[in-house]
């Protein structure tokens, strides 16, 4: 059966230990394996591989012994609770093997868990687990945390933020990938060990990433100090160190989004960024009317980037969005 996004947020939270199995896929193979570890989490709880109630298995391994999965959920396990045989980079040259696994289950046997990358729609895999009446597959979207998910992970490292820190968390989750994000909020936990207060605007600065790359910073500056005629060149070196064009629309998203706090939050901290007084200085000459338009302008772009009908060199996009970005906010 098909789970969708909205369907599988709470049968992650409680997972039905009487399941057949679970397919869990998607293109960011950090947001599945995050994904995963909450499931299995919350299905066989904090102690399954100390009492052996979890066997893990690549499918390349399971590949060239396919036995090694039927034998994994049939075996009988020392410790009481339920139990998971999961495999991992799962793709249609394992099909067969987990179609008959899955045919071969029975109640009482350990839960096949399945991860796999961005897996097509006739995939053989993907249709075993839809078309399956006791099994689940859910695709991971690149979509960021949503409050509710933060706030989860904030009550599960036992951590209060304030109205405003945690609009700040919301801001970083939309710009950091899922796994930066999670180790700021385990930073954000260290650093807040044996003090019971509210989380801050200034725990987050304190603990938060910088917000650029160094050799990505001087584009982003140049940009945003509206120097045009330098765009070309800056961004033909960044070509030559093979920089990415979406990781760079994602970067240029996140230095205008804290520009734009800066300018419409007067006297806020600020967090993220490694020059606080030429953040200041970029804020306050580009205003937080035309931020707003830039910030658009970046969202189009990352859009375009991530478009099936896209040909037109990415490269080529992300600069001309930051020519049109240099001359707006040269505009008086």
């Amino acid at each position: 059966m098909k789970l969708t996004p909205r369907e599988a947020k709470p049968y992650f939270a409680r997972p039905d230990p009487a399941r057949t199995g679970l397919l869990i896929y998607g293109s960011d193979a950090m947001r599945v394996a995050l994904k995963r570890q909450e499931f299995l989490k919350n299905l066989l709880g904090p102690n399954a591989e100390e009492e052996m109630r979890l066997s893990r298995m690549p499918a390349g391994e399971l590949r060239r012994d396919p036995a090694m999965l039927l034998d994994a959920i049939k075996a009988v396990g020392f410790f009481p609770g339920p139990r998971a045989a999961l495999v991992e980079e799962a793709n249609d040259n394992i099909a067969k093997i987990l179609l008959d696994a899955l045919k071969e289950w029975q109640p009482g046997d350990a839960q096949i868990v399945v991860t796999g990358g961005d897996l097509k729609k006739n995939s053989k895999v993907l249709k075993a687990f839809e078309s399956h009446p006791n099994a689940f597959a859910t695709a991971i979207y690149d979509n960021p945390p949503d409050r509710a998910e933060i706030e989860q992970m904030l009550k599960d490292a036992k951590l209060t933020p304030e109205a405003d820190a945690m609009a700040a968390l919301t801001d970083l989750a939309r710009t950091l990938d899922p796994g930066d994000f999670r180790q700021t909020l385990e930073k954000i936990t260290l650093y807040k060990l044996g003090d019971s207060s509210n989380i801050g605007l200034d725990d987050i600065a304190a603990c938060a990433p910088t917000s650029t790359e160094a050799e990505v910073d001087d584009i982003l500056h140049v940009v945003a100090e509206t120097r045009a005629a330098e765009i070309g060149p800056v961004m033909s070196k960044l070509q030559g160190q093979g920089v990415n064009p979406v990781t760079l629309t994602i970067m240029a998203t996140r230095h205008f989004r804290t520009l734009y706090r800066i300018a419409a939050n007067p006297g806020a901290p600020i967090y993220g960024v490694r020059d606080r007084d030429r953040a200041m200085r970029q804020a306050r000459n580009w205003g937080a009317v035309k931020l707003e338009t830039a910030l658009a302008v970046l969202t189009e772009t990352d859009l375009k980037l991530r478009s099936a009908g896209q040909h037109a060199p990415a490269l080529a996009l992300v600069e001309r969005a930051f020519i049109r970005l240099a001359m707006l906010g040269a505009q008086r």
